[in-house]
């Protein structure tokens, strides 16, 4: 069998996009998809995300961006964000922050394709049965997700703390247009997302991610469509007009993971398969994208004489990692610990904050800066 210089295993978009990057420094990569996960993304991809400028910079480099149609790439210049009391409110927008925009909504099922036609074209890069197993190399990279049985097999253990929390995802047609705004509700004990998104309906469009306690959640998955429509507008207070269903609702369970070591001798995690944050603040795959700019980062830097599998050269992409990924455990965990206390003096106190901090400009830019990756 082929020797590579890396093998990396899962083939979701962060997989591709470390197989890309590293294949541009010449190095012969196998990328081997996940099998099962894979399989379970065949049918209608209801997934879409919130691109910060970090992951955009990756994806320029890679000729991916650009090459993504217009519908499939969405720019958010407003922010509007709710508590669970009136005047519980803060709005943002990319022209305070003086940015083109505050983020980029992509369909993942378009990106993960362009992704796939860049590696056609990737003299580097080759595909791997999964049949076949992984082939010898001297880095095995596992981007396989959070439930990666490589990495339970390497004795990494992920430290998972379950909220008791689903989320719920979804396209939505709406009766106004989105004009370039993204909406979140938080009221205890549920968040609610409207992410907008351009598509062949126009700009009426928006992605729904939805996180309730398990058995809200399922009551919600149980009713038919014109049932949840009029939940979504129960909860949104008609701000977006009424919410039609444009796709099935999938759902999952949410919680904070995080693996107890990140890499090993000729081995390293990225993504999911070492962490995992709740989707609010809607910096998961930015984590995930980050991960694999760190990495190619510390492999293009390494000394001459340095194995791509040493661990010393692999501890240098963990601890740059570490800091950024845990702070935003800590920061979506702490809002989603702070948004479900129900008593009315804790109510009180956070939307007060909201309203507070919507008054003061500086600290609105800096938070907004920390999520555009600026």
């Amino acid at each position: 069998m082929e020797n590579f210089d890396v093998c990396v295993r899962g083939a979701g978009i962060v997989g591709k996009s470390l197989a890309l990057t590293l294949a541009r420094q010449g190095l012969r990569v196998a990328l081997l998809p996940e099998g099962a996960a894979a399989a379970q993304r065949a049918g209608e991809d209801i997934r879409a995300y919130a691109l910060n400028a970090v992951s955009i910079g990756l994806l320029e480099r890679l000729k991916v961006w650009d090459s993504l149609p217009a519908q499939a790439k969405t720019a958010v210049h407003d922010m509007r964000v709710h508590g669970d009391a009136a005047g519980g409110e803060i709005d943002f927008s990319a022209w305070q922050q003086r940015v083109g925009e505050l983020a980029w909504i992509v369909d993942a099922g378009v990106l993960e394709r362009r992704l796939e036609d860049a590696l056609r074209y990737a003299p580097h890069v080759t595909a791997i049965d999964p049949a076949r197993g992984a082939p010898p190399s001297m880095l095995l990279a596992l981007c396989e997700g959070k439930a990666s049985a490589t990495r339970d097999a390497l004795g990494v253990t992920m430290a998972r703390n379950a909220y008791g929390h689903t989320a719920i995802a979804t396209r939505l047609v709406a009766a106004e247009a989105h004009r370039n705004t993204a909406w979140q509700w938080f009221r205890a004990p549920d968040v609610l997302a409207l992410l907008p998104l351009d598509t062949p309906q126009g700009g009426h469009s928006f992605a729904l991610v939805w996180s309730l306690p398990d058995d809200r959640a399922q009551e919600l998955l149980a009713l038919a469509d014109a049932g949840f429509e009029q939940a979504l507008l129960d909860a949104t207070g008609g701000a977006c007009g009424a919410l039609r269903l444009a796709a099935p609702r999938a759902a999952w369970p949410l919680m904070l993971a995080t693996a107890d070591r990140w890499c090993g001798e000729g081995w390293v995690l990225l993504g999911d398969a070492a962490h995992v944050v709740h989707p609010l603040s809607g910096q998961g795959l930015n984590l995930g994208l980050a991960d694999v700019v760190a990495l190619a980062q510390a492999i293009e830097e390494r000394e001459p004489w340095r194995a791509l599998g040493d661990e010393k050269l692999l501890r240098r992409y963990a601890r740059e990692r570490a800091a950024p990924t845990w702070a935003m455990g800590r920061v979506t965990d702490g809002l989603l610990q702070l948004f479900s206390r129900p008593e009315p003096a804790v109510q009180e106190l956070r939307n007060r904050g909201m309203s507070l901090v919507n008054r003061l400009p500086p600290i609105k830019r800096w938070l907004a800066s920390r999520a555009v990756g600026s």
